[in-house]
């Protein structure tokens, strides 16, 4: 799995305090501009997220940059529907120099189960290949292909969708594959706007575990960046 933060707002953290500050000031938006120091914007902004006022965290966007995760998790990705996606077409890319696969980690632990699973794999990259050959169009012979597909994808989404994001799927009962890539993301982001996502995470950073019938009862640990 590869993930890159490509782009974001310009100084994130002060757009989002100039946005604050001009809903509660007379004053005009150059002059609040001019006045924000460093340590005003992380005052007022830190007032903000303690408060729960966060529509103006969404003036800052991050987009980034997701390579071989399966499509397994492009359907849980996709129920975030405030953010937007782009992903590889499985309806227009022909993959004629082999398709590539994601691996869970409990599959790889069994040797026995291991060479099974490849071995499907080999025969599904056989037939989908054959059916390309044979003049089949990429997007019919793609009906054949698993959940274990790899993907590549684009992600945009606005800082308080992404902390929404985080809170969920950072949990520790959110699934393996999509936890490692919304952890990723949360360390790029933290890295450019620290005060935006200080305290950003799963709920029991915060104020303590939500999944009343399936709690993990494990505390959060950061997941460092791989």
């Amino acid at each position: 799995m590869k993930v890159k933060l490509l782009k974001y707002t310009n100084d994130p953290e002060k757009t989002c305090a100039i946005a604050a500050r001009l809903c509660y000031s007379a004053a005009g938006i150059d002059e609040i501009t001019e006045k924000f120091t460093k340590e005003k914007v992380k005052e007022l902004l830190g007032k903000v997220i303690s408060s729960g006022h966060h529509s103006v965290l969404e003036h800052a966007s991050f987009s980034f940059g997701i390579e071989g995760v399966s499509r397994a998790l492009l359907a849980q990705l996709t129920r975030h529907r405030i953010a937007s996606f782009s992903v590889q077409s499985q309806r227009y890319v022909k993959f004629k120099n082999g398709v590539e696969f994601v691996t869970p980690g409990t599959i790889k632990k069994q040797e026995v189960m291991l060479r099974k699973y490849n071995s499907f794999l080999k025969d599904v990259e056989k037939l989908y290949k054959d059916f390309l050959d044979a003049g089949i169009p990429a997007e019919d012979a793609r009906y054949i292909l698993p959940n274990a597909s790899a993907t590549k994808i684009i992600i945009t989404m606005n800082a308080r969708e992404l902390r929404h994001f985080f809170a969920l799927r950072c949990c520790n009962r959110a699934q393996w594959e999509i936890r490692d890539m919304a952890c990723r993301m949360l360390n790029l982001a933290r890295k450019e706007a620290p005060i935006l996502f200080t305290d950003a995470g799963p709920d029991c950073i915060r104020d303590g575990c939500r999944e009343t019938a399936f709690p993990c009862g494990k505390p959060w640990k950061n997941h460092k960046n791989k």
